[in-house]
């Protein structure tokens, strides 16, 4: 299956930057094979690295507004249905709309970096008529530090590229906690503002 999808990513690149935005759409097409292949792409000197984490950015809000589209105008049948399609089962459904009831709007960010959450947790939001820009926003901002570290990876390792995942996942907490943490502290304070108002 892997080489089956390695090919289609091969065959995207004929697109330049169009093509990794265009591979990420997919969500049954892993972001921790896109990117740090994005990444050997500029280390072979196809691809400029900034131009290529933008893509990857971009890309990584495309596949999830699919999902938030699903999720807004098909509703709960039309996930369970199709969501098969993309990988998402029924209790990765259910766990996403008890992150989403818990944190609200800031879901679209925080939900990114929590296993067996981020895939679906675009569902939820549609399903509670999110404000599209402000889901696309939350999604960018969230997509974008991980597709960075992702590309670099890919671009500091070379032909040994594929080790990029097992790299990220042991320093993943490291680079992300900082961010979570910062978002929280923003969410909360908004809040408190709201409430003394």
């Amino acid at each position: 299956m892997e080489a089956i999808i390695l090919q289609m990513i091969e065959a995207f690149k004929e697109l330049s930057y169009l093509g990794i935005m265009l591979s990420l759409t997919f969500e049954f097409i892993p972001a921790e094979l896109v990117l740090p292949l994005a990444g050997y792409w500029v280390y072979e000197g196809d691809m400029n690295l900034y131009g290529a984490i933008f893509a990857g950015s971009v890309g990584g809000v495309l596949g999830p507004l699919t999902l938030y589209a699903l999720g807004r105008y098909g509703g709960r049948a039309a996930i369970i249905k199709f969501g098969k399609y993309c990988f998402i089962k029924e209790e990765h459904i259910a766990k996403s709309d008890q992150f989403f009831v818990k944190y609200g709007g800031s879901v679209a960010f925080l939900g990114r970096f929590i296993p067996g959450v981020r895939t679906a947790v675009s569902i939820p939001c549609g399903m509670a008529k999110m404000n599209v820009w402000k889901f696309i926003f939350y999604t960018y901002i969230a997509m974008l530090p991980v597709t960075a570290v992702y590309v670099y990876l890919g671009y500091a390792l070379g032909t040994q590229w594929e080790q990029a995942g097992e790299i990220f996942s042991q320093y993943a907490n490291y680079l992300l906690i900082p961010i979570v943490l910062f978002i929280v502290w923003m969410v909360v304070k908004r809040r408190k503002m709201n409430l003394q108002q």
